[in-house]
């Protein structure tokens, strides 16, 4: 089996999973840190005829962070394409199995089944907080809708101011976004960081996450609960 990932989290997971299928990945699969295979450009502007000239049995991808027509390329020049999505905690557990079954796992992975019973564990939490989570700056963006990792902070007991935004990832003004009462700064996909994002605030309370524990999904999923709910409690006091 001979396997493309154009997704940091599902290159993580199937190197987890079912080691050696791995062939190819893109410029943005920092994990695990000494995977060693044939990079194929970013997310957004995969190299098509190099990801062909690997010649992989399947590429995997998903719907919101590839696009339609590198993804359409692909499948032009006969590749088979699985294509993913996660909206929310328990779809991405369900992709997760889909993708490791399409790569040759023989099961479901431990760690598969470890993550699962921890978010299904979580306490209710004691109390809750309304958040806006920024996303980018220049201009400024944020979670909306139907997002992953809005459900993730949900069930940490954050709730995304724009949830109920008609976009999944609008544009808001950086003078509406300081009404809220709590920011989440994630270090990804803008790396926010305690130099590059509370001073926009002033003195709101700012909690700087993990954007791998918040955004990915697979192995970082088993400890995501308690990186990520340290993170916020340290913020809020």
């Amino acid at each position: 089996m001979r396997v493309v990932s154009l997704v940091p989290s599902l290159t993580e997971a199937v190197a987890a999973s079912v080691p050696g299928v791995l062939v190819g990945a893109t410029d943005w699969c920092t994990h695990p840190v000494d995977l060693e295979v044939v990079r194929v450009g970013g997310t957004k502007n995969p190299n098509v005829d190099r990801i062909v000239r690997l010649a992989p049995d399947l590429v995997i991808a998903n719907e919101e962070e590839n696009r339609e027509p590198d993804l359409t390329a692909l499948g032009d020049a006969g590749l088979d394409v699985l294509v993913t999505e996660v909206r929310d905690v328990p779809q991405a557990f369900r992709e997760l199995e889909r993708v490791v079954g399409a790569c040759g796992g023989r099961g479901r992975p431990r760690w598969l089944d470890e993550a699962e019973a921890v978010w299904a564990e979580l306490p209710v939490p004691d109390r809750r907080l309304r958040a806006v989570v920024p996303i980018w700056r220049r201009p400024w963006m944020v979670l909306g809708r139907d997002t992953f990792a809005g459900d993730v902070l949900a069930r940490l007991g954050v709730d995304n101011v724009y949830a109920v935004h008609a976009e999944r990832y609008p544009r808001v003004p950086v003078e509406e976004l300081r009404a809220a009462g709590f920011v989440v700064l994630p270090d990804e996909p803008y790396r926010f960081s305690a130099e590059d994002g509370p001073e926009a605030f002033g003195g709101t309370p700012c909690a700087l996450v993990s954007g791998r524990h918040l955004t990915w999904y697979g192995p970082s999923l088993g400890e995501a609960p308690r990186v990520l709910g340290e993170a916020l409690r340290a913020a809020a006091g």
